[in-house]
């Protein structure tokens, strides 16, 4: 991943506007440069991550980085409104999304991107702490899916779902738990399709934020799948209901 060093670097990759994943600045006590370096992304929407300095020397390469290292992204993120706002413009199209409640790994993000696209959903949702990024590595996962479909981070993922309830969406949760199967439920209408991590599935405030909770029936002792994997079948689950509802 391409990475900058320095408060200086930064600080002009701010102000030039370019892509940036997160920066990572090590935790302790920060001169007015630090702090205005910190306001200045924040202002533009790019994540502050505080690591301690030998997570930043990792990152960074080298000692030489005055405690800031920025980490460059494959593209923007976009946000919550705009893709809202796509949406909203066109009436003959129903809202479709993917919540991601920290998904970690760059492969199945990847993953989710392409099949997303393919499924012709209108974009992706995750969360700017505890989730993979849109790095160089999700970019190549997605096949160049990532170019072409919306990503938004959000700073909190419980109050973009309740955005989305606003705006006319229900959410369905992904839970293995669920007594009722996901071909039971409504993809017809505005749907947020709502997929827990790897291992830990969906957090507790995220489960009580969805309207339904379904499950993936699975045969043997195999309780839960690939969260890649699992996104696919529920996505085209959606595009097979929807094709039935215009026949």
């Amino acid at each position: 991943m391409s990475r900058l060093t320095g408060i200086h670097a930064v600080r002009e990759a701010l102000e030039a506007g370019r892509a940036l994943d997160r920066i990572v600045i090590a935790s302790g006590r920060h001169g007015e440069r630090v702090e205005e370096l910190v306001q200045a992304a924040r202002g533009r929407g790019v994540p502050v991550r505080f690591e301690d300095r030998a997570e930043v020397d990792r990152l960074a390469g080298t000692r030489d980085h005055q405690g800031v290292v920025a980490l460059e992204a494959a593209r923007k993120a976009a946000s919550l409104e705009d893709i809202l706002q796509t949406i909203s413009g066109n009436t003959s199209r129903r809202g479709l999304l993917m919540l991601l409640d920290g998904v970690e790994d760059p492969q199945n993000l990847g993953a989710i991107v392409r099949t997303a696209l393919a499924a012709g959903a209108h974009g992706v949702v995750i969360p700017e702490r505890r989730a993979a990024g849109l790095t160089e590595s999700v970019a190549r996962a997605s096949a160049g899916a990532l170019a072409h479909l919306p990503v938004a981070r959000v700073t909190n993922l419980v109050r973009a779902m309740e955005e989305l309830k606003e705006a006319g969406f229900w959410l369905v949760g992904l839970d293995e738990r669920a007594a009722k199967s996901y071909t039971e439920a409504d993809f017809t209408l505005p749907v947020g399709i709502v997929m827990g991590g790897e291992g830990k599935g969906l957090h507790e405030l995220t489960r009580k934020r969805c309207d339904f909770l379904v499950s993936l029936p699975t045969a043997g002792p195999v309780r839960s799948l690939n969260v890649s994997v699992a996104a696919g079948i529920v996505l085209f689950e959606a595009v097979r209901q929807r094709k039935s509802a215009k026949a």
